[in-house]
């Protein structure tokens, strides 16, 4: 298909293909399933190592614990564009430009470091 709308119609046919696919998988799982699903003795409650569960299902976390993940994420994240930049350093057409905005990134990283540090986010009690 060549033409203006021809790569439309190609996007066409794969979503029709796509959504064809999707029925037929569900349908394929509505004729094959059993018409009533076994329910063994025992299969809604919570598991615990094999011992019966003890006291409600209700559990908090508490909220330093999404603070360590959030940053660890952040950090790591900003930390994966320190590598291609590495790579590409010692080519001839990134000069003074190129050290200078990572300086700048790398000095966003340290504020934001800093900044966890003094509100004593980082301590764990």
């Amino acid at each position: 298909m060549d033409g203006y709308l021809g790569s439309y119609a190609t996007l066409g046919l794969v979503l029709a293909a796509g959504v064809l696919l999707f029925v037929a998988a569900f349908g394929a799982n509505r004729l094959l399933r059993p018409a009533t699903p076994a329910e063994p003795a025992g299969k809604r409650i919570a598991y615990e190592s094999g011992i019966d569960p003890v006291g409600g299902d209700w559990a908090q976390a508490q909220i330093r614990y999404y603070v360590y993940a959030y940053l660890y994420v952040l950090f790591a994240v900003e930390a994966v564009f320190l590598f291609p930049w590495a790579l590409i350093f010692d080519r001839p057409e990134f000069g003074g430009l190129a050290v200078a905005e990572m300086g700048v990134f790398v000095a966003v990283l340290a504020l934001g470091i800093l900044y966890a540090w003094r509100k004593r986010i980082l301590t764990w009690t």
